[in-house]
């Protein structure tokens, strides 16, 4: 038996397919940014996902994984709260609706911060985190959240406990790429540059209980770069930043909720310098922190197993 997830994030078309023996495959796209601009329109985002998504579906049948489907899955919104909505998530929803019915098997819709965490467990060989109360980090371009999690039916629901109060994790790196001119996203780019740094310089950034703020941190990047600091020494400045926060507010989050495993997931879980300083968090493999819809796909196989 298969099952096929559908994601259309802000930035990255993918479909992927979760078998009952527990293998799985993604197919994913990042949806193309003019150089130079950090980011998209919705409605920008949406045609190109509805181009896209017609790729993706191909290059699993040509790999042989589009194959004994029993149900469809796509995420419909960015957080599984009232309210939350985002209209690029339209055209997985849609395209993923219009298969389930003309296969004749059901469909199920879930959130797109529900399936970061189901990839990032299911990649990590720990998939028996959805069965308990944890503490996740969602790292991305547009969230950078310390989440509560506790397992509800398949899923999970995610209360929201901590992170920033400004600009997310991934705006600090893209904004500090574009200012070094590089391509966005920049994740990739700043990581790698990093790399080459010895620099452990860094800015304390204050906590006020498990959230903190990164907007000041764009202001002195702007500043190390005008006064023509190595773009390597940035990056690192940039990136220990980062993980000295994002690693004393899970300190602090821990004293309050003791013993609980911490999990991170999203696109800027990928970062080498951040699962150095948070070594003892579960990680997603790489190329299941950014977006992807195989936590879809999982959820769409849990799901159908409730039937």
């Amino acid at each position: 038996m298969s099952f096929l997830g559908i994601d259309t994030s802000n930035y990255t078309t993918s479909a992927a397919v979760y078998r009952a023996d527990g293998t799985g495959h993604n197919e994913g796209r990042l949806l193309t940014v003019k150089e130079g601009e950090l980011g998209l329109r919705q409605s920008d985002a949406l045609f190109q996902h509805v181009k896209r998504l017609p790729e993706r579906f191909s290059a699993l049948k040509e790999s042989g994984w589009l194959t004994d489907l029993e149900a469809v899955g796509a995420s419909t919104r960015p957080r599984p709260v009232e309210g939350s909505y985002m209209p690029c998530f339209l055209a997985g929803a849609s395209q993923g609706q219009v298969l389930a019915d003309t296969l004749g098997v059901p469909f199920f819709a879930f959130s797109h911060q529900e399936g970061h965490i189901a990839a990032a467990v299911w990649s990590a060989g720990r998939m028996e985190l959805l069965e308990s109360p944890m503490l996740a980090w969602h790292l991305s371009g547009g969230t950078t959240e310390l989440l509560l999690v506790e397992p509800k039916g398949v899923s999970v629901t995610a209360k929201i406990i901590g992170g920033t109060s400004d600009i997310s994790a991934g705006q600090l790196i893209d904004r500090t790429g574009q200012k070094l001119r590089l391509a966005f996203p920049a994740g990739k780019a700043i990581d790698a540059l990093a790399q080459q740094s010895t620099s452990q310089e860094r800015f304390r950034v204050k906590l006020d209980g498990f959230r903190f703020s990164l907007s000041g941190m764009e202001n002195k990047t702007a500043q190390m770069i005008e006064k023509g600091i190595a773009p390597e020494d940035v990056a690192a400045f940039a990136l220990n930043t980062l993980g000295s926060a994002i690693r004393r507010a899970t300190d602090t989050a821990l004293k309050e909720y003791p013993g609980l495993p911490v999990l991170c997931s999203g696109g800027v879980a990928s970062n080498s310098q951040l699962r150095k300083i948070m070594r003892d968090a579960v990680f997603a493999e790489p190329q299941f922190s950014t977006d992807n819809a195989m936590g879809i796909a999982i959820l769409t196989a849990r799901m159908y197993g409730t039937l």
